[in-house]
């Protein structure tokens, strides 16, 4: 008996009615015009030695704001805007961690992946209050029941290619910047999506501090467990482990170590998607041209040619 024989039937979704649109939802819901969403549950999911907090935050929205894998919700917090006194604030989106099912397979929730925004003021080595993240800790801070303004859908860069079963896929992240692949790779491997019969290899890399900072650590190692032909997973954890020239091991640095196989990959048409902070795409694409060039590759034209096939997706923040 394989292990793929061996593993957990795949969960059944309803309502199939939502395979049925030929193209994405976008903009439901305006920012003058939000929906009324409904908190479900919030759950730390970040271990105790885990720098800052990071919540799995579950939305109820009635079935009303159906969305795509790789979308964006935008939430606008309660208050007013210190900018604009008597306006509300400004929209923040957020990538949704969950597929179009949600986190209770019914079509009717959305999660998110929020790591909450706090301001340590250097001097003193306290959070300064004044200076927290409007937005994510209202969101951290939200109980079951509470209300939550909700704009969209949004985005179409980070769509899931469904055209190829056999296709590759290549996913790099730093920290909640998994959310979306959370929801790609339950559709391929938990959930029974009649439209989806997935058969090619999904690689994931997730860059994080240390171990207790692993999102959804244990859902991603079950896929590896049951889906070994299909799966792969590489985390790299700053402050646990060395890349090969002894520094802090970044997810770039995994990158390289790969690079020849990644290269490959791409050649033969693998999409890869980057979604993280800002701040992680210099290193990336530094890696990634010094690379091109050990293999007598010019970078810029391969760039190039990786967007003109549509292989390249990127959404940072």
């Amino acid at each position: 008996m394989s292990v793929q024989q061996a593993s957990r039937p795949k969960v059944v979704v309803s309502p199939i009615i939502l395979e049925d649109a030929k193209e994405p939802p976008l903009h439901l819901y305006k920012n003058k015009e939000p929906y009324m969403g409904t908190i479900v549950s919030v759950e730390r999911i970040v271990g105790p030695k885990a720098p800052g907090e990071t919540c799995h935050i579950v939305i109820d929205h009635g079935g009303n704001v159906p969305y795509w894998e790789g979308q964006s919700y935008g939430v606008i917090p309660p208050g007013e805007n210190p900018k604009k006194p008597g306006k509300p604030h400004n929209v923040r989106l957020y990538s949704i961690a969950s597929t179009r099912y949600g986190d209770f397979f019914d079509g009717k929730t959305a999660s998110f992946c929020v790591r909450r925004a706090v301001y340590i003021d250097p001097e003193t080595g306290k959070e300064d209050p004044l200076k927290k993240g409007v937005c994510s800790n209202f969101l951290c801070d939200s109980k079951p029941g509470d209300k939550v303004q909700i704009t969209g859908p949004s985005g179409k860069i980070m769509l899931l290619p469904e055209d190829n079963a056999n296709a590759t896929h290549i996913m790099i992240a730093t920290g909640t910047g998994v959310a979306p692949y959370r929801g790609y790779l339950r559709r391929m491997f938990m959930e029974a999506v009649p439209t989806l019969k997935f058969n090619g290899l999904t690689w994931l890399f997730l860059g994080v501090a240390n171990s207790d900072n692993l999102l959804y650590d244990e859902e991603f190692s079950k896929y590896l467990q049951d889906y070994p032909d299909n799966f792969r997973y590489d985390r790299a954890l700053s402050r646990e482990q060395k890349n090969k020239s002894g520094g802090k091991m970044y997810v770039q640095d995994r990158i390289e170590e790969y690079s020849n196989e990644i290269f490959k990959l791409l050649d033969d048409g693998a999409h890869i998607y980057f979604c993280g902070l800002k701040g992680m795409m210099p290193g990336i694409q530094d890696t990634l041209k010094r690379v091109a060039e050990q293999r007598g590759e010019n970078w810029e034209e391969k760039l190039s040619q990786l967007k003109k096939n549509k292989q390249w997706h990127v959404e940072v923040y």
